[in-house]
């Protein structure tokens, strides 16, 4: 199983290591970021416990994160397929950028590559992703990377005591392959 490819031209998917700490407690110091982990990422042994997470995941079989770099190695975001189903052949997509990475269509690229990776690495016929309908960033990098709008899922997420509708989005492998810029 391929655990480094090139996404497109000048940007690659690679497996999350040790040495990415650094990335991860600066892609987290940005308040925008403060919900995409679950907890908070605030020092280096969090950004540690985050990567660690992510290799004991990946042994497992559970998901699948890879970090999306540059030619020079940079961390630029984080793309994952999580709560694999071998059974029933689906997974559940999520990503982020970091705050230099956004509005340059890396996401949905990345996101791009990571189902192709899963239809033809994983076997899986099925992703999902959902996102807060006031994130209407998220929703374009869904459409973009070619996950078809399924619904509204009313008020699914709380956070700070606030209620959020999520739009819920799917890909099957059998969809019209999207073209990368």
């Amino acid at each position: 199983m391929r655990d480094r490819f090139e996404a497109s031209a000048g940007l690659w998917l690679r497996r999350w290591s040790s040495k990415d700490a650094r990335a991860v407690l600066g892609a987290f110091a940005d308040p925008s970021m403060r919900w995409q982990a679950g907890e908070p990422i605030a020092s280096m042994d969090a950004a540690g416990h985050w990567l660690t997470l992510q290799a004991d995941r990946w042994t497992s079989g559970a998901a699948f994160a890879f970090a999306v770099v540059d030619g020079m190695d940079t961390v630029l975001g984080n793309v994952a397929v999580s709560a694999v189903d071998h059974r029933h052949r689906t997974g559940w997509v999520s990503y982020w950028t970091t705050a230099s990475a956004r509005g340059r269509g890396i996401a949905s690229r990345a996101c791009r590559s990571l189902a192709r990776w899963t239809f033809d690495e994983l076997g899986l016929f099925r992703l999902e992703l959902g996102h807060r309908v006031n994130n209407p960033a998220s929703c374009r990098v869904a459409r973009a990377a070619g996950f078809a709008a399924e619904g509204i899922e009313r008020q699914k997420l709380e956070y700070d005591g606030v209620r959020y509708d999520v739009e819920r989005h799917a890909r099957l492998a059998t969809d019209e392959e999207i073209a990368c810029p």
